[in-house]
């Protein structure tokens, strides 16, 4: 690599190499020892897990989710996707795995909102120190590459260390979110509209059978549906890092005519990436997607 171009990037009055600086000596376990002070936002009522044999509902008493007291046929009726209206009272229609311990979810038609749109957190999360972080993170980011973009370097160049500092940053988001116990994801299904409800039946019914993940979550029906336009069902996993376990829920929705039977791939996102505004075309140019249908797990 030329040397001088090199030395245009890392000397430029200390103002490139303070940046890298930055990015380099940001410690995720640091960070967080440093803000340990910090409450982050109150949890809700953790579900007791010393009985684990006990069927559990996070979504006990709320209207546009599964309750234990039905069941899932009638579930299926009270709420089908294809025609349940979808406002504030409805923002989506979820069922959980009554099998796994969640902590308890909340109405989100009241005054909470993305958080009580995924999956039903672990005890002991911490969402809130999350986007403390991962935002500052992303801060960082941006800067490196708003630098990078105006020194004279090769395109070529530029994307090369673009790249890697992109990777570093979602490897420490994902760090993040792990040391704050936000490791759930989903699996993203899209349907047509008149096959939402054979789709949601297959997934609902698995998802309370315990052959699927901790829970599923479908879109009901928007005022200004465009009928050519796919709904989307989630299927929740534990934890994003537990590749055993994403492979084996992937493998399970293979074998319910789910996936290639569909003609398109199906794609893996964290919970945490959604809470932090990592999606299609974010302004950080980061994939929003960590795994594929396409993917080797082995």
């Amino acid at each position: 690599m030329d040397s001088d171009v090199d030395s245009d990037f890392y000397g430029d009055g200390d103002h490139a190499s303070q940046l890298q600086e930055r990015v380099d000596s940001f410690d995720v376990e640091n960070y967080f020892q440093a803000r340990a002070s910090h409450s982050g936002r109150p949890l809700p009522g953790a579900i007791p897990t010393n009985n684990l044999t006990h069927l559990h509902n996070p979504y006990a008493n709320i209207d546009y989710a599964w309750q234990l007291t039905e069941t899932v046929e009638s579930f299926l009726q009270r709420l089908p996707p294809e025609t349940t209206p979808q406002n504030l009272k409805t923002p989506w229609i979820f069922i959980c795995n009554p099998f796994i311990p969640r902590a308890a979810k909340v109405d989100s038609s009241d005054t909470r909102g993305e958080d009580d749109a995924e999956a039903p957190e672990e005890d002991g999360s911490n969402v809130q120190m999350l986007v403390t972080g991962a935002e500052e993170r992303l801060d960082l980011l941006r800067s490196f590459i708003e630098k990078t973009e105006e020194t004279k370097k090769s395109k070529a160049a530029k994307e090369k260390e673009i790249a890697k500092e992109k990777s570093r940053a979602t490897s420490d988001i994902l760090n993040l979110a792990a040391m704050q116990k936000v490791r759930a994801g989903k699996w993203m299904l899209f349907c047509s509209p008149r096959e939402v409800n054979e789709v949601w039946e297959i997934v609902a019914k698995s998802t309370a059978d315990n052959e699927l993940g901790i829970a599923a979550k479908v879109a009901p029906r928007s005022e200004t549906e465009d009928p050519r336009k796919d709904r989307l069902v989630c299927v929740y996993t534990t934890d994003f890092s537990n590749k055993a376990d994403v492979e084996r829920v992937l493998q399970k929705l293979r074998e319910l005519k789910l996936v290639e039977a569909r003609g398109r791939p199906i794609y893996y996102k964290p919970d945490a990436y959604t809470y932090i505004g990592i999606s299609s075309g974010n302004p950080w140019g980061i994939r929003a997607s960590i795994y594929s249908s396409l993917d080797s797990f082995s």
